[in-house]
């Protein structure tokens, strides 16, 4: 198995690093331009798998839960602080191997599609998440607006995505099969990061 692949495991990852890792990957995931390949909505739900069966994490879940949305909502913060002084620069600078302007762009548009409510629906798409903070600074959306959506929108995701995984893996099916459900987890971890490959190939063909 190699090293990206290990990094889109989050079983993994938290086998590997503990509750440590999973807020260091939710700050990434959530602001940080480096972030955006790292799995987001399965490293949450299968935390509350592992919460619920008890394996690695032994904290109670609303501490998972309360650390988490701190994360979360720090990275936005930090997003947002880059994208408000970096700002029409960001839009300038060439790809790079983990830098692609087409994330920017597609982050752009959804801000420009949902205004302020994208701070909040971009915490359920995965790419767009980690961008979206960044383009609401560049935009100089206000500051009081920014954090209140901000608020909201890492609750819901941290909170709901993780007490998702963690009720259902009370259930005996998902507790006894768990292995098998974190290997099909990786495999959803991995698909919109092959999606978003082959359209950023397909509008080079294009264009």
């Amino acid at each position: 198995m190699g090293p990206l692949v290990h990094f889109l495991d989050p079983q993994y990852l938290i086998s590997t690093f503990g509750l440590i890792g999973i807020l260091a990957i939710v700050f990434a995931e959530s602001g940080l331009l480096i972030g955006f390949f790292l799995p987001g909505d399965s490293l949450l739900f299968t935390t509350g798998l592992l919460v619920a069966s008890g394996t690695y994490l032994h904290q109670p879940l609303w501490l998972v839960c309360l650390l988490v949305s701190i994360a979360a909502i720090a990275g936005d913060q930090v997003g947002y602080i880059f994208g408000r002084r970096v700002g029409p620069a960001l839009f300038r600078r060439p790809d790079a191997r983990l830098f692609k302007q087409s994330n920017l762009t597609r982050a752009q548009e959804f801000f420009d599609k949902y205004g302020a409510r994208s701070i909040v629906l971009a915490r359920f798409v995965p790419i767009v998440r980690t961008f979206t903070p960044i383009v609401a600074g560049a935009s100089h959306m206000h500051y009081r607006t920014f954090v209140l959506y901000n608020v909201i929108g890492g609750v819901l995701w941290s909170c709901g995505v993780t007490i998702l995984g963690y009720f259902l893996g009370q259930i005996a099916f998902v507790r006894d099969n768990i292995e098998l459900i974190l290997i099909g987890i990786v495999v959803l971890s991995v698909v919109p990061i092959a999606i978003e490959l082959l359209r950023a190939r397909a509008r080079s063909r294009a264009q």
